[in-house]
């Protein structure tokens, strides 16, 4: 990646072993609307959690699709700033890509979790045995980076119907899901994400960001949102965890 200086703007010049997400952009996915989450979790409550316990006030801050030389780095030096820990749900291409970047985000202790390989919309596919072969190649490059089989899934989009939901059960992972969105992929000012942040919080949150995008996508606004997010979550009291430990759950097999 080469950063290059116009007019006192910083401009990305694109890697080229940035691998893509193989669905397309959240743009033009999450506008299609498959089975609810919640209809999901009420009927795998086993395998589904969407929100830890709401008598404590701890929340849980989530990043899909990286990581991303443009973006992570900078999340990572947000997070360390005010000493919070989250948990990342990579693309198994996109870390076979970056090594390095996976090894810091263990290294700095947050938690990682399988987004699949290639990001494909899996309602789409419909289909078993690509859900198998993106989750188990991405289980398999993670294991190799971090050391051990993650048990954590977050579906693309966050789209699932019952048999994938189902799939995923058998293979022993718990689906994470969220239950606030910061809509950060739609690339609005800093101020709107974080109000869409703040304005939906509530004890147990887990909320759903990225530090990833396509080569067109910008994260920096979810960079910036993060400074207004976490000091103001912090002065209302709030706590930050990683998922596993917002839920009490396992994160390896």
């Amino acid at each position: 990646m080469v950063l290059l200086l116009l007019g006192g703007m910083v401009v990305y010049a694109q890697p080229e072993n940035l691998p893509e997400p193989e669905g397309g952009s959240e743009y033009t996915e999450r506008v299609r609307y498959p089975v609810s989450n919640i209809i999901l979790q009420e009927r795998y409550p086993e395998t589904i959690v969407l929100r830890g316990p709401q008598s404590e006030n701890k929340v849980a801050l989530t990043f899909d699709d990286g990581p991303d030389p443009r973006f992570t780095p900078q999340i990572l030096d947000v997070l360390k700033e005010y000493n919070i820990k989250a948990t990342f749900f990579v693309m198994g291409a996109r870390a076979e890509a970056y090594p390095d970047l996976v090894k810091r985000i263990i290294e700095e202790g947050h938690i990682i979790g399988n987004h699949t390989y290639w990001h494909p919309n899996l309602v789409e596919e419909a289909d078993i045995n690509t859900l198998e072969r993106e989750v188990t190649k991405t289980e398999a490059t993670l294991a190799e980076l971090i050391g051990y089989q993650t048990k954590l899934f977050r579906a693309p989009y966050g789209f699932l119907y019952n048999e994938l939901v189902e799939k995923l059960a058998n293979m022993n992972y718990t689906v994470v899901g969220w239950t606030v969105d910061s809509l950060d992929w739609q690339e609005a000012p800093p101020e709107e994400i974080a109000y869409n942040v703040l304005s939906n919080i509530h004890p147990g949150a887990i909320i759903l960001m990225h530090d990833g995008a396509e080569w067109e996508g910008d994260r920096t606004n979810t960079i910036k949102s993060l400074r207004q997010i976490i000091p103001t979550l912090k002065d209302e009291g709030m706590e930050f965890e990683t998922v596993p430990n917002l839920l009490n759950i396992p994160y390896k097999k």
